[in-house]
């Protein structure tokens, strides 16, 4: 019999979008994936990582999540859920009612457990899975976000972060792989950032190091896995090659670079240790993201554009689509965000952001200023280089270069 998965992850709930509450987004999309996991019939949901937009969420985050959890059980009581801790999550506190969880068919991996001989428990994140039958299908490796220590230490001395990341998928894939039944697979749920993710422009909430100091590569996945469910990225891809390693993304919206963008979970079917079917299952649009103009425009031009958006139908704005309103400035309009408020008044949108441009002068062509995403991409590494090259001449030596990356890692951890 078949093993029916669905993969999410970084729900975030609790966020607020440029101020305001997502409660209303996050209870259809709660709402839809109670529904799509009993039309599914799914045995397993697997949530990889960051439930919580903070490691303190509200009360009101916390009973939406509950509220989830039992709804999804009596829906469709065979259920079986896993959730990995993410970055934005406290562990300990996501584990804390794991005793009430288990009765709901619900494991939680937040804290990495060690033994007395201060070895990892690796009994503790191996997550057998089952089928409607109650058959076990498969073993699940539940790697939460790694901080520094969580990892096995290397007996060659070099503990970076990325090679302990390795190291713990490697030694837990073939400990499960001595373990596993015949007909068995193994799948893996991780909460990192993989080397050549597409990361959503603008996203303030993903947190990546500049320079990709942390990324991971896929050949950290071993190829044996059936599938492999990945947090932390909020753009649904797979990585590589590699159609089995996923990133399901976010299922809202988390920046206006997004407009014209389809969330989604992952549904996967395995049987007889394989992988039969990966399909994307889109969220729907609750809350529509809206850019007015599309491209910058003049004053007058953006504020008759305004003046046409329809009416509002009642008070209650909570469904009404956010608005980042684009103007092209020749000079300072200090009064243009007034105008844009009265236009605005009694419309059917949520004003979040206005976002001023002005024309390029003679010889600027090739100057712009750096997008948030541009700057993730830059190496501080190759900073210091071309600093240290400038200041004294020479290449900087390869001791500093090394010091400074290990720096990096620990600030960053």
């Amino acid at each position: 019999m078949a093993l029916k998965l669905i993969h999410t992850a970084d729900w975030h709930l609790g966020q607020t979008f440029f101020g305001y509450d997502r409660d209303n987004e996050h209870d259809a999309f709660l709402s839809w994936l109670v529904d799509t996991l009993d039309d599914q019939q799914t045995d397993v949901l697997l949530i990889s990582g960051d439930v919580f937009d903070v490691a303190n969420p509200s009360a009101m985050a916390q009973r939406r999540f509950f509220r989830f959890l039992k709804e999804a059980n009596h829906r469709n009581p065979e259920l079986q859920i896993v959730i990995t801790a993410g970055n934005h999550d406290s562990a300990a506190r996501l584990e804390a009612p794991v005793p009430l969880l288990e009765e709901l068919r619900t494991t939680v991996i937040g804290i990495i457990k060690r033994k007395e001989d201060g070895e990892i428990d690796l009994d503790s994140l191996i997550i057998p899975l089952y089928n409607r039958k109650g058959e076990r299908q498969a073993l699940c490796l539940a790697v939460p976000f790694l901080r520094q220590g969580d990892y096995p230490s290397s007996e060659e001395g070099q503990d970076n972060y990325v090679a302990g990341i390795d190291r713990m998928y490697n030694r837990l894939y073939l400990y499960a792989e001595s373990i596993r039944l015949p007909g068995e697979a193994i799948i893996a749920m991780g909460h990192l950032h993989a080397t050549g993710a597409e990361l959503s422009d603008d996203d303030r909430s993903e947190r990546i190091i500049m320079g990709g100091l942390e990324s991971v590569s896929v050949n950290t996945f071993n190829t044996g896995l059936a599938y492999t469910a990945l947090g932390h990225i909020h753009k649904a891809q797979k990585i590589g090659s590699r159609d089995s390693v996923r990133y399901a993304g976010s299922p809202l919206p988390m920046s206006f670079s997004e407009t014209n963008y389809r969330h989604q979970v992952v549904s996967v079917t395995i049987e007889r240790g394989k992988t039969l079917f990966i399909e994307p299952l889109a969220v729907p649009v609750v809350t529509e993201l809206l850019r007015i103009p599309p491209s910058a425009a003049s004053p007058d031009v953006v504020l008759a554009m305004l003046t046409e958006l329809p009416d509002a139908e009642n008070k209650d704005n909570n469904t009404n689509p956010f608005l980042e309103v684009r103007v092209l400035l020749t000079e300072p309009d200090p009064g243009f965000r007034h105008r844009v408020e009265e236009v605005l008044e009694g419309k059917a949108v949520r004003l979040t952001s206005i976002v001023p441009s002005y024309p390029e002068s003679e010889g600027e062509d090739d100057f712009r200023a750096l997008s948030y995403n541009d700057l993730q991409k830059i190496d501080p590494t190759d900073m210091l280089k071309h600093a240290f090259t400038a200041k004294y001449g020479g290449d900087l030596p390869e001791d500093m270069e090394q010091l400074f990356k290990e720096v990096m890692r620990e600030v960053a951890l």
